[in-house]
């Protein structure tokens, strides 16, 4: 039955891909709610659910319905919902992370090298950015980047396809938040549509959740 709901995902994925690539608004309001609830569905039925991944990946179905609307309110809203799902997404790296052999010299780098990619992207778009964005969005990607570096040090702890799969989720994730911010707010900016978007992320969460899964 868990292919039966992966088979799902597939289907409302790709028919969102193609309505993103097309600019069929109506068609990509129709398809994105399916996407999450599916993924769901099939880690329900895949493993022992971890309540708070299915809580990051309900949070994760909320920020898609909210950003659906047009406007900076519901773009904000979906944010926070999103921040929220990076939160459990870290509590669900967590145990299995060994933090007393963690070595400094990997959680040191690691912290800095995504303040820095952080700091080098919200330069990049400040320009663009009413002045009240800046701070929040620069915050919303630090959180990110902290869910990349649990990623990255449950990745330390116990190398396995399970830790890479989640790890390779956890950078298409910050990508594909990126990219969306370039296309929201850069007009002049090559990403034109959400394709590349939608593209990442969607493969950024299904790849979280196959690497939970797998351990």
């Amino acid at each position: 039955m868990k292919y039966v709901f992966l088979g799902i995902f597939v289907i409302f994925t790709a028919i969102h891909l193609y309505a993103s690539k097309k600019k069929d608004q109506n068609l990509r309001n129709f398809s994105k709610g399916f996407i999450l609830l599916s993924l769901m569905a099939y880690y329900t039925l895949s493993t022992s659910p971890i309540w708070v991944t299915l809580i990051a990946l309900i949070f994760s179905w909320l920020g898609d319905i909210f950003l659906i609307p047009k406007g900076l309110g519901w773009f904000t809203a979906g944010g926070i919902l999103f921040l929220i799902s990076h939160a459990f997404f870290i509590i669900s790296y967590s145990y299995t992370i060994d933090f007393p052999n963690l070595s400094l010299f990997l959680i040191i780098p690691v912290s800095i090298l995504f303040f820095v990619i952080v700091s080098f992207i919200m330069i990049k778009l400040k320009p663009y950015l009413h002045k009240a964005l800046v701070i929040p969005m620069g915050l919303y990607l630090l959180i990110n980047g902290t869910m990349n570096s649990f990623a990255i040090f449950r990745f330390a702890s116990s190398i396995n396809i399970g830790t890479i799969l989640t790890l390779v989720g956890a950078i298409l994730f910050f990508i594909s938040d990126t990219t969306l911010y370039f296309v929201r707010f850069k007009k002049d900016s090559k990403l034109k549509t959400h394709f590349l978007v939608m593209l990442t992320y969607t493969l950024a969460e299904f790849l979280i959740v196959e690497g939970l899964i797998l351990g």
